[in-house]
């Protein structure tokens, strides 16, 4: 037994919101909710469809289909009012010469035509396997949003990580290891720079007789003068104990040096208050600088300013002195 069943506007626009019907001219008729939202509400009926798409499938039109010659054909349309988005779907003839039935679908396209026209779930027929597809896009956008958001945190959190490996945690500093991976750059990038090993004066004093707090409030206070007084590309680090060193890339004159060297030196020897009494140091620096050597290496770099800075020392302490770099060695003596 077979029968027609006819289907008003309302429950076509429901079932098949896409759809489009041609009059026996090959006219627009009738269209589907989705359809002209797709098309900006423009008024589609009484245009012919090559007015509204460029057909791509079937190659001659719909002409067999408006004849009669063939029941039904898949179709492939792109619409011409510059939307991004290729349209599938079935034409059927409707015999007699009362025209043509077209069903269309956003196939593959679906995902950029929701975000182009802001498509919604109410634009689809609530069997349509778009729906589930934009279910399953949502899904992946959620789950890829958080993987990404995970990383993110991932690689924050392993960036504070290695921060902090080289990081000295009472003053802010570099710590030895930083200091250490600092020096080599500079060294295998062959740059000119200059080490300034700097030892607190007085500090075992304000150790021995205010404690060890007061002790760390005066190495705080010292990652701090060293951080004003130096430029953001120089290193600042704490070598350990009350030692410092500061690295300054692109600097070797012994003149300027000396000229920072007394600044420091002279902060240092400002009263640090702590619990209601004044903490006193003072500071003494020993200096050597890249150029000074054929071939730097950080052991030896350590060592001359080292040796320089107890120069300073003997010489009454709260002073700059140069590495000595003795000529005989021409391992060490720039070319």
């Amino acid at each position: 037994m077979s029968g027609t069943i006819e289907l008003n506007g309302g429950a076509l626009a429901a079932l098949m919101p896409m759809h489009m019907i041609l009059d026996g001219d090959g006219v627009v008729r009738a269209t589907g909710p989705t359809l002209s939202k797709i098309f900006a509400d423009e008024d589609m009926v009484g245009r012919a469809p090559h007015d509204l798409f460029d057909v791509r499938h079937p190659a001659d039109g719909l002409e067999k289909l408006l004849a009669g010659y063939v029941p039904r054909q898949k179709v492939r349309f792109y619409p011409r009012n510059g939307a991004r988005c290729a349209l599938k779907g079935e034409a059927i003839a409707l015999g007699g010469g009362q025209g043509v039935f077209i069903n269309l679908s956003l196939g593959i396209s679906i995902v950029d035509a929701v975000r182009q026209f802001g498509l919604t779930q109410r634009d689809f027929a609530s069997t349509d396997l778009a729906v589930e597809l934009l279910y399953l896009v949502e899904a992946k956008n959620a789950v890829m949003g958080e993987a990404m958001r995970l990383n993110s945190r991932l690689s924050a959190a392993r960036s504070k990580a290695q921060e902090q490996a080289l990081t000295d945690m009472l003053t802010g500093l570099r710590n030895r290891r930083g200091l250490n991976l600092a020096l080599e750059a500079l060294i295998a990038k062959r740059a000119v720079f200059s080490v300034l090993h700097i030892d607190l004066d007085f500090f075992k004093t304000v150790n021995d007789t205010l404690g060890h707090a007061a002790g760390d409030e005066v190495l705080r206070r010292v990652g701090e003068i060293l951080t004003d007084e130096t430029r953001g590309h120089d290193i600042a680090a704490r070598a350990g104990g009350d030692e410092f060193v500061v690295v300054l890339e692109g600097e070797s004159d012994p003149k300027v040096l000396k000229i920072l060297s007394d600044r420091i030196i002279a902060r240092l020897e400002e009263p640090i208050p702590f619990d209601g009494t004044l903490c006193k140091i003072s500071g003494s620096i020993g200096a050597t600088t890249s150029r000074s050597y054929r071939y730097p290496a950080i052991d030896q770099l350590l060592h001359d300013a080292d040796v320089a800075l107890y120069a300073a020392k003997d010489a009454g302490k709260g002073c700059f002195r140069m590495a000595e770099i003795g000529h005989e060695d021409d391992t060490r003596q720039t070319a």
